[in-house]
Order: structure tokens, then sequence, then C-alpha cells
């Protein structure tokens, strides 16, 4: 089996070729560069430094959201045409799955955080201890919010993503259980943990077809609140 994965939810842009659980091409950029500029060159880079034609992947991962609304789109755009133009399914995986899944062997529980502004985060809960378990599925929340309750579960905590940076000194200061911030090599997120997970869900026959994969944003833009409030 041979999947291609298209990562584009936040500043990360990514894309992997997986087969038979062995990643055979990754190219992964974390460098303010255009989504729309860089993904397809990514996507033909890792299908021939992989010696891989396009027509023999069997399905395309792409991370679902939440993330950029405009990241997201393209990300979603870039998968749903190329699954159209080859007849291929789509494996939708949520974006904060994925981060988490970078995550294994580990007692603790996984709480990656992306920023979503306004001191609210995109976020969930995962242990993968023995087997991959969503405790809690993606929500977004405050901050404090997310903290309070991560701290009624009494769990040692790992935190990952990119919201880090943003609240690092806030969960610092403010957060009552053991917890640990993940090192740079598998704190974002990347094609080839996208590329495993999508593998994962596969198997499990968590495929959609490529008209029917729309992203899952968990709240409106700024642009359709900004509307909203002028109503």
């Amino acid at each position: 089996m041979k999947i291609l994965a298209v990562e584009s939810s936040s500043l990360v842009a990514s894309a992997a070729v997986w087969e038979d659980d062995v990643i055979k091409a990754e190219y992964t950029l974390n460098n303010k560069k255009t989504h729309s500029q860089t993904l397809l060159p990514m996507i033909d880079s890792v299908l021939k430094s992989s010696d891989t034609d396009v027509s023999e992947i069997d399905a395309i991962a792409v991370s679902s959201g939440p993330g950029s609304f405009t990241g997201l789109r393209i990300g979603a755009a870039t998968a749903k045409g190329l699954g159209m133009a080859l007849g291929k399914p789509l494996i939708a995986v949520p974006t904060l799955d994925m981060t988490a899944y970078n995550i294994f062997k580990s007692h603790a529980l996984i709480c990656p955080i992306m920023d979503a502004r306004r001191n609210q985060v995109y976020t969930g809960f995962y242990k993968n201890e023995s087997d991959f378990e969503v405790i809690k599925q993606s929500f977004a929340a405050d901050i404090k919010e997310v903290l309070y309750e991560l701290e009624s579960l009494g769990d040692e905590v790992i935190f990952l993503g990119d919201g880090v940076p943003v609240y690092k000194e806030f969960i610092k200061n403010h957060f009552a259980c053991p917890y640990a911030f993940a090192p740079a090599y598998m704190n974002r997120q990347r094609a080839g943990t996208l590329a495993c997970l999508g593998a994962k869900y596969y198997r499990q026959g968590k495929v959609v077809s490529a008209q029917s994969m729309v992203p899952e944003y968990l709240r409106k833009s700024q642009a359709e609140r900004e509307m909203e409030s002028k109503h």
C-alpha cells in the first residue's frame, strides 16, 4: 500500500510518501513560505525522490483541521484535486490527532495546542502508551479552561504544537500538574506522521471520497465573525 500525505494546516508545509510502514520520502518546511507556492512542488519532489508514480498511490492523507483557514483550504483543495484526478480516496486526519501521534510509548496525557488567537487554542487529549487513544476530540477553548480541565484529570501532560511558544510561560506559571514540553523533532505537524496515522485509519476503513471531504474549522473565520458583528 502506498499513501501520499499532504499537510498545510499551519505555518508548516509538508508532503510525504509512505509505503508498507516505511516513510520513503518526506519534505517539510516551517519558514513562512506560501503554501499555494510550495505544496505542489513539494509533492512532486517526494514522488520523484521515492521513485513513485502518482498513479501508484492508493490513498491521499490530508490534515483535515482545525488550523489556519487558508492553509486548510489549500491542503484540502490540493488533496481533493489529486484524488478526483486519480480516482483515489482521501483519508481526512484531524490535525490534532496527527500532532499527538508524534508522541509514542509514553504514560503521559498528550495535549497538542494550536494557537487560535484571543487566548484560545485548538486542542484535544490523547494517550499513546500501548495504542493510540483519543481521550477528548478536537475542540476550541480558552487556555485557562484547558489547563483547568487537564488538572481535573490529574495526569502528567506532554504539551506540543505551535501554541507552546505562545503559552509556554502561562503554562509554567499556572499549571499545577507534572508536565513537559515536547522537543523540536516531535512538536510540529509532519506529513510523515500524517501518513503513518493515515495508514492506520485507512486500515480501519476511515476514508472519504475526494468530492465529499471538507475541512473541520471548529469555529468561524475572523471575517465571518466580523460580518456577523456588523449585523
